[in-house]
């Protein structure tokens, strides 16, 4: 349950200045969002996937929709909302390396409440997985989730009224290295770990360099693995996808993280949230061929600022 979006993304070759002009080298106009990305995610590695949210009544909401039908992906639970927009948002690749910056924008009327949701679909599935775009509702969906024994899962990427309250709800919270380190005292992701409240686990996304979790007492940094990186966008989403995919496999915290972000690098490869969203057999393919970096060279190609 959570965010869709209708992405236009623009390539350009340097981030332009306020108030100048600049060329795009390319444009397209592409599904995405979070949740629903993730969604489609999880459908493509096999699992019955059923999405809850909100579009407007306008041919974007029929766009946005439409990979995830194909992908067999139950939408019916989708609220269409009249006089709505469906959400939008601009995003800017940078040509060389792929990095991405988003400006969206979400109308008001697109807010889910808890009774837009359906407890008996929540209470017959296996996992749940949630943003923060309408706590309220996530928050009452968690709720009957952990009454239920259906594992809850969490994407947290920025910083929203409600949030830190959620993550007390859920079983399984990824967030950003943003949100880890606006949330703590901690100048780093490893002591944002340390200083969340708790002993769950808690997973945080570092970009290309993988990630880093908490699952009890341990720390287990898991790095990423080295692409030719079109564009980032929708990487975190295939990674939640993949994430709940391997939780519900059964595999151990260290086999999870990897595929993870196997599925996240794969995504990084075709411009667009969702154009680049692995099948099993390719993510399968993707981990034989390719081998995860070692945590000591992502150190040595981090930032200062970002090293742990």
């Amino acid at each position: 349950m959570g965010q869709n979006s209708l992405d236009r993304i623009c390539v350009v070759a340097a981030a332009p200045a306020m108030g100048s002009k600049h060329a795009v080298e390319e444009m397209l106009e592409l599904p995405g969002g979070q949740v629903a990305t993730a969604a489609l995610a999880c459908a493509r590695l096999g699992l019955r996937t059923a999405y809850a949210g909100a579009v407007g009544a306008d041919h974007h909401g029929v766009t946005v929709l439409e990979p995830l039908r194909r992908a067999g992906v139950d939408v019916s639970a989708v609220k269409r909302v009249v006089g709505a927009r469906t959400q939008l948002a601009v995003i800017q690749v940078d040509s060389h390396g792929g990095e991405r910056t988003v400006l969206w924008h979400r109308d008001r009327l697109l807010r889910l409440r808890p009774s837009d949701l359906s407890r008996a679909s929540i209470e017959s599935a296996r996992a749940l997985h949630l943003d923060g775009g309408d706590p309220e509702a996530a928050a009452w969906a968690a709720e009957v989730a952990r009454e239920s024994g259906v594992a809850v899962f969490l994407d947290a990427d920025t910083q929203a009224p409600g949030l830190l309250e959620l993550l007390a709800r859920v079983d399984f919270p990824v967030v950003s290295r943003e949100f880890a380190e606006s949330s703590s005292q901690g100048s780093s992701a490893r002591a944002a770990l340390e200083e969340f409240p708790g002993d769950g686990p808690l997973v945080v996304t570092l970009g290309a360099r993988g990630a880093i979790a908490r699952f009890g007492h341990r720390i287990i940094q898991s790095p990423g693995f080295r692409i030719e990186a079109r564009d980032t966008t929708g990487a975190g989403d295939a990674f939640h996808g993949a994430f709940i995919w391997g939780v519900l496999e059964g595999w151990d915290a260290e086999a999870v993280l990897r595929v993870a972000n196997a599925a996240a690098a794969m995504n990084c490869r075709a411009l667009g949230a969702q154009e680049g969203l692995p099948t099993r057999e390719e993510l399968e393919a993707f981990l034989k061929e390719n081998k995860p970096r070692s945590w000591q060279d992502e150190e040595s190609d981090a930032d200062p600022a970002a090293e742990e």
